[in-house]
């Protein structure tokens, strides 16, 4: 007989822990909670005191279990600094002296709860996950806040692109056929008189082309192109943007590499517009990466859908950006129209997929595309 098949670990990028700070002064509970909770699934980071605790709030927590009596401070004036630091986060007030007045001030304090010590292990997990519960429900409502933001650029988008596709394009493709004829006229001239009369030409026609751009950026954006989804093979995806972009990695001083991908890996979408996805987010990773650095493509499977990352050794991109990154016209470069990774997101979105950014295990960021498996 065979043995029975044991399940996979998920990968250690889709586990997420919820984090629980523990702030309490008394040693011996505060390692029997950090025990206990860990074996119940989450990652615990401990404090003993307000200051300590402010400290730790700093990497983030979703909840906070806080005793009432700390040596530099009382609970119920901790909980509101720390949900000001993470407003997401949600506080739980324990105490060994359950009174009227420390249950009021526990309200008071925005606390979510308030539990009495020694509280049985039940109760103190019940509340944890109620609380982890209110935690995704804050969250879900900021996303659907930054979504509805979205819809009404994307309508502002889509009005604004038909009276540039008409206003804008044809006076620029005209300008740019008059610049032609222009250089043809001036190359027919002595060595000696083209240059002077040359470098203000190509400087015209160049800023002709970056207008040119943008404005199919904006077409691009507000009018997606419909596509036929077939099977498109990973490896060799990732192998044609490694091939496209090795001249300027090389020219750059930065290592592009690709992991091996598990052979017969294929997603089902448009492969032109998936390279075009790559190909943004290498770009932008090349350009953050200072020389001696490395970008790095890799895949894996997942069930039913396959994820794609980009990693980087730049310095990384800050959270309150990461929040915003995907957002039409928002851009931390000084020129541009701000809205390469929003077509990203669209082209991503229209496969039935989903990108994110996070801090990478490079040390810079990591962009993860996640895109249906073909069949």
């Amino acid at each position: 007989m065979r043995p029975a098949a044991t399940k996979p670990a998920p990968p250690a990028e889709l586990i997420h822990r919820p984090r629980v700070l523990v702030v309490d002064d008394n040693t011996q509970l505060l390692d029997n909670m950090k025990e206990l909770l860990e074996d119940a699934g989450y990652d615990v980071a401990g404090a003993s005191s307000c200051a300590g605790a402010l400290v730790q709030a700093q990497a983030g927590f979703e909840v906070a279990l806080v005793d009432l009596r700390l040596p530099d401070g009382e609970g119920t004036t901790l909980a509101p600094q720390l949900k000001e630091r993470v407003p997401d986060g949600e506080v739980v007030l324990l105490t060994g002296l359950g009174t009227l007045e420390t249950a009021v001030a526990a309200v008071r304090s925005g606390a979510f709860a308030y539990l009495l010590k020694p509280c049985a292990t039940p109760e103190l997990l019940l509340t944890l996950e109620q609380a982890l519960r209110q935690v995704r429900l804050h969250r879900d409502k900021r996303e659907l806040a930054r979504r509805a933001q979205v819809t009404e650029k994307l309508a502002a988008v889509g009005t604004l692109t038909a009276g540039l596709s008409h206003e804008i394009r044809n006076p620029l493709n005209a300008a740019a056929l008059q610049l032609t004829v222009l250089e043809r006229r001036v190359r027919k001239l002595e060595e000696t008189a083209q240059a002077p009369l040359l470098e203000p030409l190509l400087l015209v026609r160049d800023e002709i082309r970056r207008l040119d751009h943008v404005l199919e950026d904006f077409l691009q954006f507000a009018r997606p192109r419909e596509f036929q989804a077939n099977a498109v093979e990973v490896g060799s995806l990732l192998g044609r943007v490694q091939s496209l972009l090795s001249g300027q990695a090389e020219q750059k001083g930065v290592a592009l590499e690709v992991d091996p991908v598990r052979p017969s890996t294929a997603v089902r979408g448009d492969e032109e517009r998936l390279r075009q996805v790559l190909l943004n987010l290498a770009l932008n990773a090349l350009e953050a990466t200072p020389a001696g650095g490395r970008v790095r493509f890799c895949a894996s499977v997942h069930g039913d859908e396959v994820a794609l990352y980009v990693d980087d050794t730049g310095p990384g991109i800050p959270a309150d950006v990461q929040a915003r990154l995907f957002e039409p016209f928002f851009t931390t470069k000084a020129s541009g129209s701000g809205l390469g990774l929003s077509i990203v997101h669209a082209i991503v979105s229209q496969h039935g997929g989903t990108i994110e950014v996070e801090d990478g295990p490079l040390g810079g960021a990591r962009f993860t595309v996640r895109l249906p498996l073909a069949q």
